[in-house]
């Protein structure tokens, strides 16, 4: 229903002419800096985004660039939403900008009529970037270039104000009123701007909880929502319209609420679609969010937990995965907040100072639907995996089945922090509720942990394995009787992770921060019989490389 009354605005305001100017009125600048490495395959006719890379050239025969074969929804999304400009923008060149221009006039001529391409966000993140980068790729080009640019500008435009609120239940909503209000703005279109900023109150308290986490419960979500405020602030300061309360608000607790989510290498947990994110970024999104004090240790209604001690950094999921909607999007697009969710609940990941130890596997949104979903599984987290079960059902939109239930309690004395947490995703498969306790002492060099499965009645205990994904730069060694394993962090800091209870066994596995790279897990495999396995990550004294570890 949502896109029908959507598209019968669209047609009636299609019955009315737009009005193309020569260029925007105002001059706009991106403000995020792009990726050089990124451009540079832009300019051998590859497209990298999201951890995927497909052909994208202009004049291109056959069904690859634009069109539906061409890649997955989350791929031609970014493709079509033009973003990419800011990375060839970033190398500076006369070539840069000629294949800035030779996509956008490939993409006039064979891209322009998909489906996907009319997407609220798509359009949104289109209309934002050429207008940032007019400058770039529009202002010393050809005539005919400039007027066919402005006239797809114009009718977006039109297409997009008409289409608010676009209704989507994750970022791609913000996305669009962001774009319309630059639209807006860059053709002197005035009820535009004041439909779209009648719209952003409500869609903030939408995309927000009140603790500033966004609600895809994603790191790379929260910081793209939050650059997505700062330049709707922006747009708004700019054409003297003074931002509404709501907005401000919104900075001041999205803002801190990142910082949570930041390692010591001052990068991102990988939770929920997140990737690796250049900590240059991370601190000038910071500072133009004007972002003040610490990171908080909680973000109650998002749900996540940071514990912290010494230089040992833990980040917990601790909430309920986000809400979904089973109807697809515009051209494909998933349509909930869950559409990046993965089956992780319960999963840690560990630093120490600067050296990420405990990690989660990664992601890769963009990817096709198997490897896309293997990172998504819960056996890709660190966390508990029952009988090789996801604790939440995966879906091409979204997820399915989901714990319904996840409880957190906190304690902290003396400088020691407890947590205890519980989820039933496997309470409709196994009748089972997955409870973690973890304990982090006040040295920050002893991080222990308890993992009990409750089964209910008459209910078989599965077989269960608690999974450590390792980050590729960690070493690791497993002592001969299986009792446990060494880790030596590339500073040469040495831990030993033990449990009782268990099986302990070393693993291959994977990491995709940017892109694949090999690594290792340590795996516990819970003995017959036992519903609980107790662990501990403790510091160590480690011998010289090449010497042996002594036996225990």
């Amino acid at each position: 229903m949502i896109g029908i009354l959507r598209g019968a605005r669209q047609k009636l305001a299609r019955l009315r002419p737009v009005r193309v100017p020569e260029a925007p009125a105002r001059a706009f600048r991106d403000l995020w800096p792009g990726d050089a490495a990124r451009g540079a395959r832009l300019l051998r006719g590859e497209f990298e985004t999201l951890g995927t890379a497909r052909a994208l050239r202009p004049g291109m025969d056959g069904a690859e660039g634009w069109d539906v074969a061409s890649g997955t929804p989350a791929w031609r999304a970014a493709a079509h939403g033009f973003a990419w400009m800011r990375d060839l923008r970033a190398l500076g060149t006369d070539a840069a900008r000629l294949q800035a221009r030779a996509l956008t006039a490939d993409w006039l001529a064979r891209g322009a009529e998909e489906t996907i391409a009319d997407a609220p966000e798509v359009a949104g993140s289109r209309l934002s970037a050429w207008l940032g980068h007019w400058d770039f790729f529009a202002a010393t080009a050809e005539d005919s270039f400039r007027r066919a640019v402005m006239t797809r500008l114009a009718q977006d435009a039109r297409d997009l104000s008409a289409a608010l609120p676009a209704e989507a239940e994750h970022r791609g909503a913000l996305a669009a009123l962001k774009g319309a209000m630059a639209a807006a703005i860059a053709l002197e279109e005035d009820a535009y701007l004041q439909r779209a900023a009648r719209f952003l109150p409500g869609e903030i308290e939408r995309q927000f909880h009140p603790d500033g986490g966004h609600v895809e419960r994603s790191p790379s979500m929260q910081l793209l929502a939050l650059q997505d405020l700062i330049e709707m602030r922006n747009l708004l300061h700019g054409a003297g319209m003074e931002p509404p309360p709501h907005l401000a608000a919104a900075l001041d607790r999205a803002a801190p609420a990142l910082r949570l989510f930041r390692h010591g290498d001052g990068g991102l947990a990988l939770f929920n679609g997140t990737r690796d994110e250049n900590s240059s970024l991370l601190d000038l999104v910071l500072t133009q969010g004007q972002a003040r004090g610490r990171a908080p240790l909680d973000l109650p209604e998002t749900g996540f937990q940071r514990l912290q001690a010494g230089r040992t950094l833990v980040i917990v999921d601790t909430g309920a995965p986000p809400a979904g909607r089973s109807a697809a999007g515009d051209g494909g697009l998933p349509a909930g907040a869950d559409r990046f969710a993965h089956a992780g609940t319960l999963a840690f990941e560990m630093s120490v100072g600067r050296d990420r130890l405990i990690v989660n596997c990664g992601a890769a949104p963009a990817a096709e639907d198997s490897w896309r979903d293997a990172l998504r599984s819960t056996a890709a987290h660190s966390t508990v995996v029952l009988s090789d079960t996801n604790s939440s059902e995966l879906r091409s939109d979204g997820l399915g089945r989901r714990p319904e239930q996840v409880e957190t309690a906190r304690h902290e004395s003396a400088g020691a922090q407890w947590l205890e947490a519980s989820h039933d995703g496997w309470r409709r498969a196994f009748g089972a509720v997955h409870r973690r306790r973890l304990y982090l002492a006040e040295s920050g060099d002893d991080l222990r942990g308890e993992d009990m499965i409750e089964v209910a009645g008459d209910s078989v205990l599965p077989p269960f394995a608690l999974r450590f994904h390792l980050h590729p730069g960690v070493v690791a060694s497993l002592l001969q009787d299986e009792s446990a394993a060494l880790l030596r962090l590339p500073s040469g800091i040495g831990w030993k992770i033990r449990a009782k209870g268990a099986r302990v066994a070393l693993e291959e596995s994977v990491y995709l921060g940017l892109e694949p790279r090999r690594s290792n897990q340590v795996v516990l495999v819970a003995e017959e019989g036992e519903s609980s396995v107790q662990w501990a990550i403790t510091r160590v004294s480690m011998p010289a490389p090449g010497v042996a570890a002594p036996e225990e």
